[in-house]
């Protein structure tokens, strides 16, 4: 059996921890603003060290020095813990800068 879906209060709660994370749909979604274009490019690099370590990878969209994150666990046909975790994993690599 794959990873269990998180209901909506789970989902909903996790939000409530969740700087600046918001659902679409079967998703949860987070743009953040780096100071640079290559600072916003380092964040993605450091966050796809750490969704190589997990074998769980975001969409990531870049736009100058925003960069949009979105997670959800498509094997599973939504939201798991695994992009709850990621989600708390890429706003403390955000936080702390390098």
């Amino acid at each position: 059996m794959g990873t269990p879906l998180l209901t909506d209060s789970e989902i909903t709660e996790a939000l409530s921890e969740l700087d600046g994370w918001s659902r679409e749909g079967d998703a949860i979604t987070r743009a953040i603003e780096a100071e640079s274009f290559l600072a916003g490019i380092d964040l993605v690099r450091r966050v796809a060290e750490a969704a190589e370590r997990a074998d769980h990878h975001p969409d990531i969209d870049i736009r100058w020095r925003t960069v949009t994150y979105t997670l959800s666990t498509h094997s599973a046909g939504g939201l798991t813990a695994q992009d709850v975790a990621l989600a708390r994993e890429i706003d403390r690599l955000a936080r702390s800068g390098g």
